[in-house]
């Protein structure tokens, strides 16, 4: 059975300037789910979000938006929205682990209040057609919080449950919580993926073997730190192909160009770069010291040279295999 490839979203990375870039150099992802739309209590979408998601930006991909919030209303709203524009689907993201977010009653923070999820999920269902799909995590406190909240979501027609096998308050440190998610599997009737942790080729396999009845997984941070790692999971592979760097090389010139041309001014897009090497550098042979020379690299001209002189330097380090 073929595993699905999904590539769950992140805030600030994963817009459709990325999107687009990763699939036409890389590959191997079947469906994207677009950063989440966030309203602050405005029946108002802001511009950014619509570029995001608007059908003409997204002509080579399946997208599904994702939208993070608490209220029935945002919810209904943003989902007639998302309708109007031939989407058949809206994700709600019941899994940003921030405090900020999480201390609001969203994201993972939501997921100890299944009154409230039983609200939302009640007018969208009852005033919309659209098809609803979870993101979570397993809780915010603890992980019983998810099972609790099953009890409300098996009321419902959902097209699936993807989660993260960490509780909120982790953030992103500390291992995956393999048993818990395991205990998710029997607790619900709705399909589940999965999603935490996919690194490499062998992290996939070794949940793949974990959890035969998962067919679905999600790869998020991985997904940017090494963009072969998809493809490669696909092609069962584990060897690059051999103008790795040059491919790379390829992909960085056109998201950097794109954003520079979107985000005013240097310091702007040396940070939405700085941003991206935080996860490129990890791909590197000396990711400490590759981060450094992009973090030291002080305008565009220094930036453009330290980015020549890393993928240099790692063509060389390929080339003594």
């Amino acid at each position: 059975m073929a595993s699905t490839l999904l590539s769950s979203p992140l805030q600030g990375f994963t817009d459709f300037r990325f999107r687009n870039a990763f699939n036409h150099y890389f590959g191997g992802i079947d469906t994207f789910y677009s950063p989440y739309i966030r309203l602050n209590g405005k029946l108002k979408i802001k511009q950014s979000y619509q570029n995001d998601i608007l059908p003409e930006n997204n002509t080579t991909l399946e997208v599904i938006p994702q939208i993070i919030t608490n209220d029935p209303e945002e919810f209904v709203f943003v989902a007639k929205y998302v309708l109007s524009l031939g989407y058949k689907e809206l994700n709600w993201n019941l899994g940003c682990p921030y405090p900020m977010v999480a201390k609001s009653g969203m994201g993972s923070g939501l997921i100890c209040n299944p009154d409230r999820i039983n609200e939302v999920l009640q007018r969208a269902h009852n005033e919309t057609d659209i098809l609803v799909s979870m993101k979570m995590r397993m809780g915010y406190e603890n992980p019983e919080e998810i099972l609790e909240a099953f009890r409300i979501l098996d009321e419902y027609p959902l097209k699936n449950i993807a989660i993260h096998a960490r509780i909120g308050k982790q953030l992103y440190k500390g291992p995956v919580d393999l048993e818990a998610f395991e205990k998710c599997i029997g607790s619900t009737k709705h399909k589940l993926y999965y999603n935490g942790d996919i690194t490499s080729v062998s992290a996939f396999k070794a949940m793949e073997k974990r959890f035969p009845s998962i067919d679905h997984f999600m790869i998020g941070r991985g997904l940017i730190a090494d963009p072969f790692l998809p493809s490669m999971i696909k092609n069962n592979n584990t060897e690059y192909p051999a103008n790795r760097w040059s491919i790379f090389s390829e992909f960085h010139d056109t998201i950097y160009q794109q954003y520079d041309e979107y985000l005013s001014g240097p310091t702007p897009i040396k940070m939405k770069m700085l941003g991206f090497w935080e996860f490129f550098s990890q791909s590197t042979s000396n990711p400490q010291k590759t981060y450094k020379a992009i973090k030291k690299a002080s305008n565009p001209v220094k930036y453009r040279l330290a980015v020549d002189q890393i993928i240099n330097a790692e063509m060389k380090v390929k080339s003594t295999y």
